[in-house]
């Protein structure tokens, strides 16, 4: 065998870039990985729209048909996202005997066990590094690197739409939505960003860092997620008065023999390796009991960093075929010692909370009072300026608390005549 043929099915942004690797960097991949790699056919639901690359139109299709289940196409490169027909077509390769390389977070969140499953009784490879952290090699990492470790923690800034909302917040002093717009005319969010900044998107990628990670597989409807829509400029100050900076984050810890899966802005200290991740950057900070902790940093977005990770993965597939390797590393291995998912309620944080009160007598004691019948426990209060209407925010950081008593305390409180506005929660990391 000296080559590898292979096959791409969405010809977006990412797939030029993956077809312009192959193309111009053909004898820099072919030394790397030992076999040639070669793009046999492209296919798109459309050509017209121009792009910068010049291919054979020869290599161009319409008909996926002409790709899925080809003897002699080895390997499929699924760029098209979304989860219908995109499932159907990676299993119709598997079924067909073809590897398949894939981006697609959303359908590997979904769907990911049926597929791995798919590909496992078909003897076939399946690599996605680029579904999370872009052109970070978190997955590769996961999956070998970090092998010999029992995870109990990962941390991920996985969102570079929210991260850079988040930072344009801290450093320019705009708001939520100004910091939205700017990135929307930067090309950093999307028309309708809402799976950004809502943090599906997040939820998506810890559904594949959760199954590698502790080896148990969740849902999507199991995690726990909250946006960013409700951070206000406010905030971000009043955090930085405290030492800490919002981030919006992806979390998986194992508690003794459960699991627990949230996404949801955070306070994070000053000093968290975390807290200086700005812009459009990704990062994960996942804890091993043998390595302790390890970073990853890059950028999660964009053609290149994702065309690194889908060719990188093309070259180890080709490594696996030269050697006659198939399979030597299996997705995950189920951790038979995880017994269960932890429900939200049960998770235990510190939290700011900013309550929106009037300015009268009594007020910090009764909220005191109600948050000492939940067995919430106060660390630090401040009180800010009066505001015209009367309406002064006080800010609260506890100890920690179980999130069912937080909830219970912040919906009586929200009921008092002298709260304004719904009260702002936001769990604190550590």
């Amino acid at each position: 065998m000296n080559k590898i043929n292979i096959g791409l099915i969405g010809f977006g942004t990412v797939g030029v870039g993956v077809a312009r690797a192959l193309k111009e960097k053909s004898a820099q991949l072919e030394r790397k990985a030992g076999l040639r790699l070669a793009l046999k056919a492209v296919c798109d639901k459309e050509f017209r729209r121009k792009r910068n690359i010049k291919l054979d139109k020869k290599l161009l299709t319409r008909d996926v048909n002409k790709i899925l289940g080809n003897p002699d196409i080895d390997v499929v490169v699924e760029l098209m996202g979304g989860i219908h027909p995109a499932k159907e077509f990676i299993l119709k390769a598997i079924k067909s005997g073809q590897h398949v390389v894939t981006a697609n977070k959303a359908l590997l969140a979904k769907d990911g066990e049926e597929i791995f499953r798919a590909a496992q009784r078909a003897k076939v490879e399946i690599f996605f590094e680029a579904s999370v952290g872009g052109g970070i090699p978190i997955i590769k990492s996961l999956r070998e690197g970090l092998a010999s470790n029992d995870i109990d923690t990962i941390l991920g800034i996985v969102n570079g739409t929210s991260n850079y909302i988040l930072s344009a917040m801290e450093t320019e002093g705009i708001s939520f939505y100004d910091a939205l717009s700017e990135a929307k005319k930067k090309g950093y969010a999307e028309r309708n960003p809402s799976l950004d900044i809502e943090g599906t998107d997040s939820a998506h990628k810890l559904v594949i860092l959760t199954l590698l990670g502790f080896g148990f597989p969740v849902k999507l409807e199991d995690i726990y997620v909250e946006g960013i829509m409700d951070i206000s400029q406010n905030d971000i100050k009043y955090a930085q008065d405290f030492g800490y900076v919002i981030k919006l984050l992806a979390i998986a810890k194992r508690v003794d023999n459960e699991i627990e899966v949230r996404v949801h802005p955070t306070l994070l200290s000053k000093e968290h390796l975390l807290s200086n991740v700005r812009g459009v950057y990704n990062a994960i900070y996942v804890h091993g009991d043998i390595a302790g902790g390890t970073l990853f940093y890059g950028r999660g977005a964009g053609a290149n960093p994702a065309t690194s990770s889908v060719v990188s993965d093309l070259i180890d597939l080709a490594r696996n075929l030269k050697y006659k390797s198939i399979g030597r590393t299996p997705v995950f291995v189920r951790d038979e010692s995880i017994k269960k998912l932890r429900k939200i309620d049960e998770a235990e944080t510190r939290y700011y909370i900013r309550f929106s009160c009037i300015d009268k007598p009594g007020v910090l004691a009764k909220i005191s009072g109600i948050l000492g019948k939940h067995k919430i426990s106060i660390a630090s209060v401040a009180q800010k300026e009066r505001r015209k209407a009367r309406i002064v925010p006080v800010v609260i950081m506890t100890h920690d608390a179980k999130e069912k008593n937080m909830q219970k305390a912040l919906e009586e409180i929200d009921k008092m005549q002298v709260i304004r506005r719904r009260t702002v929660a936001i769990r604190v990391e550590r």
